[in-house]
């Protein structure tokens, strides 16, 4: 495979992943899948970040977002590949 493809695939998950950030906070369903709302949100959180409260919002969002997904991991039913690894 060429490197233009390779690094293609990989910003092609990358985005998919951002995507499925979006749903998996139900910003989908909160938002009706409105484009205009999700992205307004999303500049609004962008000039949060860029404000001198930036720093104070980027450490509470890290917080909320380390909590979440330890607890959705905590309640996700094991896979068949972890029920590999804790066998062993």
């Amino acid at each position: 495979m060429r490197t233009w493809q390779v690094e293609r695939r990989k910003r092609t998950r990358h985005l998919i992943e951002l995507g499925g950030l979006v749903v998996k906070a139900g910003i989908v369903e909160l938002t009706g899948d409105d484009r205009a709302v999700i992205y307004g949100a999303m500049l609004w959180m962008a000039e949060k970040l860029k404000s001198e409260q930036g720093e104070h919002a980027r450490g509470v969002w890290t917080k909320l977002g380390k909590i979440a997904l330890e607890v959705e991991q905590k309640e996700a039913p094991p896979t068949v590949a972890q029920g590999q690894y804790d066998r062993a």
